[in-house]
């Protein structure tokens, strides 16, 4: 990997990219530039990164960076942990459902869009991840979990 051994101009700006919870898009474009740029900065925030970003691919990615630039823990190189196939948002389910009962959802009248705007409102780091972890199933996975809480309600 080739990269430059200086801090790039625009280095706060990156440093906002790389912060934004509510874009996994933006911090992995992030990480892309900083790959570039080997200074301090950039070796933070790869490395924060790489140790515990919520999406998969930009933990990767951030990882494979820190590593080209000989990043280690405790004079130990740092290491990659396995995708894990339970969701990284603790009570995902509780929260979307907390945003259908906000909305008052009914099962015969449901706009996912007016959905998914609340629910990114409300939640916009979770509603990242989701996103991320369900592709192009989102929003039937989405739909899927609101109608399973408004019939259990209207029980």
């Amino acid at each position: 990997m080739d990269f430059t051994l200086e801090t790039p101009a625009n280095i706060n700006e990156l440093v906002k990219q790389a912060s934004d919870k509510t874009s996994w898009r933006n911090r992995l474009a992030a990480v892309e530039e900083l790959s570039k740029w080997k200074c301090e900065e950039s070796i933070d925030i790869v490395t924060k990164l790489a140790m515990g970003d919520f999406v998969f691919k930009v933990k990767e990615r951030a990882f494979e960076v820190a590593q080209a630039f000989g990043v280690e823990k405790n004079g130990k190189p740092i290491y990659l942990d396995k995708k894990s196939k339970v969701s990284p948002i603790k009570f995902i389910n509780k929260k979307i459902f907390k945003v259908a009962s906000h909305l008052k959802i009914d099962i015969d009248d449901f706009n996912m869009d007016e959905f998914k705007a609340a629910f990114q409102k409300m939640y916009p780091e979770e509603y990242d991840v989701c996103e991320y972890e369900n592709h192009n199933k989102f929003d039937d996975w989405l739909k899927d979990l609101v109608k399973s809480k408004v019939r259990r309600r209207n029980r």
